[in-house]
């Protein structure tokens, strides 16, 4: 049993009651209410902003609203990312200093919300799992992401900090090629992207898991490997429960009309949908691939129980004839006449034995032992 199988049953118990226990927190709340819905590690946000345009850079890394500058230069465009989500007042203040409404802040919040696309009269919001290997590579961690894209600019909510779109800020500090040259819904488009590839890696760190759960059910069916079945049945579950939605929101985005996706609905979202479509089949395939592991474990096992059942009935079977040769001569009648032989003993336990072989032979000529 690997490392992703220990303790799985305690911690999906212990993430279950702290989702209850999360969410409860919202009802009656009327809409538009900003409360954190998710883990609490105690970490303060992080504000990473950056403004850009093909001959000018500008890069800030603060920690409030108060950092972000107040005017921009024109033409440029500006990517502010947040990491943590729990002070909900800076979620609050970034909302009212861009106009962002209350509706969309408070799905934001709430990391146990759906993929979806939504859009308003001036603004773009598309919120998505980050789905990732914990560092060790034994577990599958998930991550609520939300993007909102307004005219010049795109802010990225990031429930707990990472590198992912460490690549695409290397690239704008670097000045590769014409990225620089993009509009804010590139950059829109970008990071739904960079998302959706890591996917990929997911998608064969389960492959890996169920071929050699596979290989481990062919050869001994234990226990152990019911668990890690149900563990990775569960991954799986779970990991097609956000790529599902999230190709529907996908689709979604292609055929808005809003003027703030007609510079990537054609050509990139469509290619992030295709991307979604081949993940959602992979999904698809191991959800059958893990079905059929489970009948592989139950046919295994009831296998397994056969030949113990097999092995029983024969020794069973070998012992009737003994047992009954056996009860004849210890009913000690006066009148049997082996009773009086001077080597009967030795001949009934010789004929027994002779007994014992021959069945021997002949369940061996049937191929039962």
């Amino acid at each position: 049993m690997n490392a992703l199988d220990r303790d799985y049953p305690n911690k999906f118990i212990v993430l279950v009651m702290h989702r209850v226990e999360s969410l409860t927190g919202k009802v009656g709340l009327p809409p538009g209410t900003l409360v954190h819905v998710g883990a609490k590690d105690g970490k303060s946000c992080r504000i990473k902003y950056m403004e850009f345009s093909p001959d000018y850079f500008n890069e800030i890394d603060g920690t409030s609203i108060a950092d972000i500058p107040a005017e921009t230069r024109e033409g440029s465009v500006v990517w502010i990312n947040v990491d943590g989500l729990q002070d909900v007042e800076t979620i609050r203040s970034i909302g009212e200093r861009f106009n962002i409404h209350q509706l969309l802040l408070e799905d934001v919040l709430n990391t146990y919300h759906r993929p979806k696309f939504d859009e308003f009269e001036d603004q773009v919001f598309m919120t998505l799992k980050m789905i990732g290997l914990s560092e060790d590579a034994s577990s599958i961690v998930k991550e609520h992401v939300s993007i909102i894209h307004g005219d010049g600019w795109v802010i990225s909510f990031q429930e707990m900090s990472g590198d992912l779109f460490e690549p695409l800020r290397q690239r704008l500090r670097d000045n590769v090629g014409i990225v620089r040259t993009r509009k804010a819904g590139y950059y829109f488009y970008r990071l739904a992207d960079l998302i959706v590839d890591n996917y990929y890696y997911v998608t064969e760190h389960l492959d890996e898991q169920l071929d050699e759960l596979e290989a481990e059910v062919t050869s001994d069916p234990d226990k152990e490997a019911r668990i890690s079945i149900q563990r990775i049945k569960s991954a799986v579950t779970d990991f097609r429960k956000s790529v599902f939605p999230l190709r529907e929101a996908v689709f979604q985005s292609i055929r808005s009309e809003h003027d703030l996706m007609q510079e990537i609905a054609d050509i990139y979202l469509k290619d992030l949908n295709d991307h979604l479509t081949y993940i959602l089949e992979t999904v698809d395939s191991q959800r059958e691939q893990t079905a059929n592991i489970l009948d592989l474990y139950l046919s295994g096992i009831s296998f397994k129980m056969n030949q113990v059942m097999q092995v029983l009935t024969i020794i069973a079977t070998i012992f009737i004839p003994l047992t009954f040769i056996a009860g004849i001569y210890g009913m000690n009648f006066a009148y049997m006449p082996e009773l009086q032989w001077k080597y009967g003993y030795f001949y009934v336990l010789g004929g027994m034995g002779l007994v014992l072989i021959g069945m021997i032979i002949y369940f061996r000529n049937k191929k039962w032992l």
